[in-house]
């Protein structure tokens, strides 16, 4: 069987002895820093760019983001901790509640860190009276380079491995709990279609076709291709660990069935779903809106 060497990537960039303790930065934090740094200055070009925007005016000053940026990070971690949490382990740490804090012990969720982005857009829009979806449609433009980087960083750490395939470009995975069998590479799935696939047309939206003008537009745009790039991968992406059994090697939340090969859905598709539903909602109302203000 042909299989892809994994790259050997220590996942710390480096590492600094303090004596009484060590300070590792590794890729995974960097995704992070660089994901929400490199989305900030694009959020500032588009605000140096008012042509793009209905009435020919930007609905921010290009300072303005620097502000929003710490919000959203803020909103990021505790969503995504949160959202962990409460999604996937809810009962182990109803039993451990300090454990909640312990952040650097791994254990993050996307849609929650989304979620605590999409709060802290609404409470930042609402303190500074920016207007709401077009702040919405310039973070929605940011996402997709902050999920290509954190979906290289998944591959780096080696985790969040695909389902075992036999396919060429299957590669085996170092970390134990992997089984050494080869399996799919589905982070860089996600990275492809999540980051590089959704952001490119989203930016060919934004500045060929004009859909800053529509406000909520591009915002749609985001919940949908998330949604269904998000619901399409976990049918290659290896099941929660909490969830797999012998009965149920996939890691399905919900099943359809009894029996190893039972239709369900995982946690990811779940949560994925009802994105796709906002995604189309939200595309269809901002198009309705940009009509009626049009007649």
């Amino acid at each position: 069987m042909l299989v892809l060497p994994f790259p050997a990537i220590d996942p710390a960039i480096f590492t600094v002895d303090l004596g009484v303790a060590q300070f590792s930065l590794r890729w995974y934090a960097l995704a992070y820093i660089a994901g929400l740094a490199l989305g900030w200055r694009l959020v500032v070009l588009l605000m140096r760019r008012p042509l793009l925007w209905p009435g020919d005016r930007a609905p921010m000053t290009p300072q303005a983001p620097e502000e929003l940026l710490t919000w959203m990070a803020v909103g990021v971690i505790l969503g995504g901790r949160l959202g962990f949490v409460a999604f996937y382990q809810p009962l182990y740490y109803l039993s451990h509640p300090l454990e909640i804090l312990a952040i650097w012990s791994g254990g993050m969720s996307f849609h929650g860190g989304f979620a605590g982005v999409i709060l802290a857009v609404i409470l930042w829009s609402r303190r500074n009276g920016a207007p709401l979806w077009q702040v919405a449609d310039a973070v929605a433009l940011a996402a997709p380079t902050g999920l290509l980087f954190g979906r290289l960083a998944n591959f780096v750490n080696g985790e969040l491995w695909g389902r075992p395939t036999g396919v060429p470009w299957a590669m085996v995975f170092p970390d134990p709990r992997a089984g050494g069998v080869p399996r799919h590479p589905s982070q860089l799935y996600e990275a492809a279609l999540e980051g590089a696939l959704l952001g490119a047309v989203m930016w060919w939206l934004a500045l060929r076709r004009g859909w800053l003008k529509t406000p909520g537009a591009l915002a749609g745009v985001f919940f949908l291709g998330y949604g269904l790039a998000r619901t399409l991968v976990e049918n290659y992406r290896q099941g929660d660990a909490q969830f797999i059994s012998p009965d149920n090697p996939n890691g399905q939340y919900w099943r359809f069935g009894a029996g190893p090969d039972a239709l369900g859905l995982t946690m990811g598709q779940i949560l994925s779903l009802p994105m796709v539903a906002i995604g189309i909602a939200l595309l269809v109302w901002a198009r309705r809106r940009a009509a009626r203000a049009a007649a």
